[in-house]
């Protein structure tokens, strides 16, 4: 499958008469409570991914996440570094069944099944990303190790201690309540089964009482479908209580080098290796989606949606920079 144009950020996704309104359905969901938004979590994150796929695709690949990343190290060979790491931390192997949970298109699935040779389930309760990425197991030869499974990954349709491995990447912060979550996913282990994944977490140099730091903290949660971001220190309590031995824990985000922290690429002025998602892309990519719009071959809404990521591009590199919010939290537990 070739790479996404900007002529395919058309919203396909959704009828064209239904993109402004579920544009402005969704941004009205944040200015509600985060208990609100958690009631209503699975039209929230649905309608969002609706929304913005295929931006993501066109902007950032198949890989809808950020990694730490060393020193001469490329953007692509980062992401996919990331995604080994849980493969190695898991142990995943041929012959082993293991769930990827809030798969998206299924980018880090494909590279894990490569690697590992492990099968992998796609957990994903969008129908428009599991079709675009069926399409792409089968054009990666991987649709004998890939599969998706369209379900809320709080009610797994998997019978009690079926499933060997599990791992999630920057996705269960769309959860409404990570112990229910968690407890799920440890029903489903075999004994001695581990579960492992990245979270978007505030740090300790979060404050509550800092307004600039509340205003980065809404704009990650409004850009990025979050009910409430929360203390890194919560997923360790959340693993605990749904009866997983947490084996280990890190912020990743620590180990980037320092000329390029994990927000670089949305960052950066400019980029020959990857213009699309620096600001300077996006600001292209903007006016666009803005030029066609107004000549109807994108439907109207489309430069609003390309805005709000816009703006939560800009609330999450003022998250990074301030050092208040990783997406890098790393986490292992061992179900007993």
């Amino acid at each position: 499958m070739s790479s996404p144009s900007v002529f395919d950020i058309n919203q396909t996704s959704l009828p064209h008469d239904r993109v402004q309104s579920t544009n402005d359905e969704y941004l009205s969901m944040f200015e509600q409570s985060p208990d609100a938004r958690r009631s209503d979590y699975m039209k929230m994150v649905n309608d969002y991914y609706n929304l913005v796929t295929d931006f993501y695709e066109y902007g950032w690949g198949q890989s809808f996440h950020f990694a730490p990343r060393f020193k001469g190290e490329t953007f692509a060979a980062s992401l996919a570094r990331h995604e080994h790491y849980l493969a190695l931390k898991l142990g995943l192997k041929p012959g082993m069944t293991v769930l990827d949970i809030g798969c998206g298109v299924g980018g880090p699935m494909r590279a894990i099944a490569r690697f590992s040779g492990a099968t992998i389930i796609g957990i994903n309760n969008n129908a428009y990303q599991i079709e675009r990425g069926r399409k792409q197991n089968i054009d990666a030869r991987l649709a004998h190790l890939c599969s998706f499974r369209q379900t809320d990954f709080m009610k797994l349709p998997f019978p009690d201690g079926s499933i060997d491995a599990i791992y999630a990447i920057e996705a269960t912060c769309h959860a409404p309540d990570r112990v229910a979550l968690f407890s799920e996913l440890r029903r489903v282990l075999k004994p001695g089964g581990e579960f492992a994944g990245y979270e978007w977490c505030l740090t300790d140099l979060y404050d509550g009482e800092n307004p600039e730091h509340r205003r980065l903290k809404h704009g990650v949660e409004t850009g990025d479908a979050l009910p409430e971001l929360v203390h890194y220190r919560e997923i360790g309590r959340a693993l605990q209580g749904a009866g997983f031995e947490v084996i280990e824990t890190a912020d990743l985000a620590q180990s980037s080098d320092p000329e390029t922290p994990w927000h670089e690429p949305l960052s950066a002025q400019l980029s020959l290796a990857g213009l699309k998602h620096t600001h300077a892309g996006r600001w292209v990519t903007g006016q666009a989606v803005r030029l066609l719009e107004r000549i109807k071959i994108a439907p109207k809404g489309s430069y609003e949606v390309s805005k709000m990521l816009q703006d939560a591009a800009h609330a999450l590199v003022g998250a990074g920079r301030t050092g208040i919010f990783t997406p890098c939290y790393y986490f292992r537990g061992r179900r007993a």
